[in-house]
């Protein structure tokens, strides 16, 4: 069963969401269902909470550059290892 929701956001993060749903050919709705259905996911709290305490101190502090080639960069990795 679907509920209605009001929200309230800055217009320009509204106008920003509304053009990126667009160019997705998805509806704004259907884009923040998803969102939190990812947020409240059991599965990914259960996961979250086997990690080792330093692992999980370490989750989400290493930023990688915007234009990083992680393919790419895994494949030099290796390459020097083996050849």
């Amino acid at each position: 069963m679907n509920t209605k929701l009001t929200l309230t956001i800055e217009e320009k993060i509204i106008l920003r969401a509304k053009e990126y749903a667009k160019d997705k050919n998805r509806s704004l709705s259907d884009i923040i269902e998803n969102y939190l259905k990812t947020l409240t996911k059991e599965e990914n709290n259960r996961d979250f909470k086997k990690l080792n305490p330093v692992v999980k101190s370490l989750k989400g502090s290493f930023k990688m550059p915007k234009n990083m080639d992680y393919k790419k960069e895994l494949q030099n990795r290796l390459e020097e290892k083996y050849l």
